[in-house]
């Protein structure tokens, strides 16, 4: 299950990895190109590796929340609830296409979709500022759900593309979207994990592990993501994403 790693070393891995994943995600999203690729050099399988990334990063999603409290009151409660359903349901969706998915056919996507993920987020402002009609919400709700099956089928890059979502649907504040993209990822983390747990693809000493580290991760991103520069966090997403997606594809 190590990979050939000492013991030690798989702890410090995957806890350091944990660790940066939930500042990272309170930030701008993308902290399970750190738990995944961290798991798989583990030794986990691919598929194990993306269900206990999933389960290792959704209670930092719950510390990022909370660290953007103000912002989640501030939004009318009909809009939270209507957003929150629609990640549900999605969630369990996605994490039900991953559990009928053979496992050497997931191993080959994983790259592709690392890559979607960077891709799209890199060319979020872009495309927002050049596509006048994307800002309109009736497809901001369709869009929730692609996305959250997304999620549930495999969790990195989640938060980079719900980023993307509500920067193409038209809101300008920074920290209203990394809200909403919190609260979001939690609740369909929450499903899917729990699907997960119950099919048995879940590696639980890793998992509790890098949960705590990523609990505590996602309160101190939430505090940096209001003081860092968002070219700053922009950039560092995106470098990461295209890290992981060229050493996955060499693996290939």
């Amino acid at each position: 299950m190590n990979g050939g790693l000492p013991l030690d070393a798989v702890w410090l891995v995957t806890g350091a990895a944990a660790l940066g994943a939930g500042v990272l995600n309170a930030i701008a999203g993308g902290g399970s190109f750190l738990t995944f690729p961290a798991l798989v050099f583990a030794g986990v399988p691919p598929l194990a590796a993306n269900a206990t990334s999933a389960m290792a990063v959704s209670p930092g999603y719950l510390g990022s929340s909370w660290g953007f409290k103000a912002e989640i009151q501030a939004l009318p409660t009909h809009t939270l609830r209507r957003e929150v359903s629609v990640a549900a349901i999605g969630g369990l969706i996605g994490a039900g296409l991953l559990l009928v998915t053979p496992a050497r056919l997931f191993s080959g996507l994983v790259p592709w979709l690392l890559l979607l993920a960077t891709l799209l987020f890199a060319a979020g402002p872009w495309i927002a500022r050049r596509g006048s009609g994307l800002g309109h919400p009736t497809w901001r709700l369709p869009g929730l759900l692609a996305v959250a099956i997304y999620g549930g089928y495999f969790n990195g890059g989640l938060g980079i593309l719900l980023m993307a979502l509500y920067t193409l649907t038209g809101e300008p504040r920074l920290n209203t979207v990394n809200a909403l993209k919190n609260l979001n990822s939690f609740v369909l983390s929450l499903l899917s994990v729990a699907a997960f747990a119950a099919a048995g693809a879940i590696v639980w000493p890793q998992a509790l592990w890098m949960m705590t580290l990523a609990t505590a991760g996602g309160w101190l991103g939430a505090r940096l993501a209001k003081r860092l520069p968002v070219r700053w966090v922009r950039w560092l997403v995106i470098s990461t994403g295209l890290v992981m997606s060229a050493v996955f594809f060499s693996r290939l």
